[in-house]
């Protein structure tokens, strides 16, 4: 074997053991990033941009939870290093009831809150006292509430704010018996009710199409959702990283794209 020759193979057998060396290297640089979302819109989004974020040196790994209570207490217990599931006045209200030191980063999309039948067409066929199943927490229950206020069916007390209670309708011409229950079952209780109101990612996880509601929320107020983090780890640079890449043009072709108008970006 020529000298020649033996500095070849050498130089690439080298090359070889610098490429293999490096794959594992490469991959360590990967922050991982837990982040905790509810089943549909919010983790199809998250799943899209994990080889947005890759990119950009972040190792997103989801964790779905099948109710809105978890993953705050997992992300304030160091379980998670940011959840996407909430909007503001929900998290304001985890905080004052649970002291919670979680703030939001940046806004994302928005769900708009729907009134859903599997027994009637429009909200005109409801008949009077009817039976209608809200969320029983103060959060989405009150903006069920507003939701039927606004399309004029009931009548609220005056400043009863994003959080009113049943105890504030003052007028309900038809009568309506409204019951409260876990926004994860409110899709599952359509059989057994006349209407139901049901956040879009439960709607979406049941197999509901959003723009079937017979009354829908106006795109509008403080109900875009956000990411949330531990007020120790916002000013971290993987969070301004985290936003930018969901704030991104590919996020929202996707989400314009795959949800058509039922679920809507805030950029």
């Amino acid at each position: 074997m020529s000298n020649a020759t033996l500095t070849r193979r050498l130089l690439l057998a080298a090359g070889a053991a610098a490429l293999l060396a490096a794959s594992p290297a490469s991959a360590q640089t990967l922050q991982p990033i837990r982040i905790g979302v509810t089943p549909g819109p919010h983790a199809q989004i998250l799943e899209f941009l994990k080889p947005l974020a890759a990119k950009q040196g972040l190792d997103i790994k989801i964790t779905e939870f099948s109710d809105f209570v978890v993953p705050n207490a997992a992300l304030h217990a160091g379980e998670l290093e940011a959840n996407s599931f909430q909007n503001q006045p929900y998290l304001d209200n985890q905080i004052k009831d649970r002291g919670y030191k979680l703030v939001s980063v940046g806004l994302t999309v928005n769900f708009p809150l729907g009134i859903y039948s599997s027994k009637h067409k429009s909200w005109d066929e409801v008949p009077n006292g009817a039976t209608i199943a809200i969320q029983n927490d103060p959060t989405n229950g009150g903006r069920s509430l507003l939701l039927l206020r606004d399309k004029g069916v009931i009548k609220l007390k005056d400043g009863v704010g994003y959080r009113p209670t049943v105890a504030d309708i003052i007028e309900n011409p038809k009568r309506l018996r409204i019951v409260e229950i876990d926004a994860a079952q409110t899709a599952r209780s359509l059989p057994d009710v006349a209407a139901a109101a049901i956040n879009t990612n439960f709607a979406v996880e049941a197999k509901i199409e959003p723009t079937s509601a017979i009354l829908r929320e106006d795109p509008k107020g403080p109900y875009v959702n956000l990411i949330a983090v531990r007020e120790q780890d916002k000013d971290k640079p993987w969070v301004k990283t985290l936003v930018d890449v969901y704030r991104s043009p590919e996020v929202k072709e996707f989400v314009l794209a795959r949800f058509k108008g039922s679920v809507l970006p805030s950029w």
